[in-house]
């Protein structure tokens, strides 16, 4: 499954990226940075269901079925930086920013910051190439 979706993705130009591939990919990224930690919490499962129904404008049932497939094509996916890589190729800036800030709210979901969830969303970020200024008022707003 993680293979199919990777060389779909690959294949895709941003402006050709089925809408389901895009919603699977950032579901992905957004369960893996959840799992990081190796405590999948019951809060950031929550918190990735909202952050994709708000995102797609689906309902949060609609939401729970991609977080639902995310989470397979998560376990098959390897430890490796293709993924974000991908990602970064056919999603454009302003997105792939919106994806860090998504990845933000579900890190802070429990309420506990730990040290691996950091180490994987400071890769993401630098893999998906968001500038950390670009993203210091959005985190801010966020934390308020």
């Amino acid at each position: 499954m993680f293979e199919t979706l990777l060389a779909r993705l690959k294949g895709a130009h941003s402006d050709t990226l089925p809408a389901d591939d895009a919603r699977l990919a950032l579901a992905t990224l957004l369960v893996r940075i959840a799992k990081s930690d190796h405590h999948y919490a019951f809060e950031e499962i929550v918190k990735i269901d909202e952050v994709l129904a708000e995102r797609y404008d689906l309902s949060i049932i609609a939401a729970a079925k991609i977080r639902a497939q995310a989470e397979k094509v998560e376990a098959q996916s390897p430890e490796c930086t293709d993924f974000s890589e991908t990602v970064k190729s056919v999603i454009p800036y302003d997105d792939r920013a919106a994806i860090v800030v998504a990845m933000w709210k579900v890190i802070m979901a429990d309420g506990v910051e730990r040290e691996q969830e950091h180490e994987v969303f400071e890769l993401s970020c630098s893999t998906l190439g968001v500038d950390p200024e670009d993203l210091r008022s959005k985190l801010d707003e966020l934390s308020t």
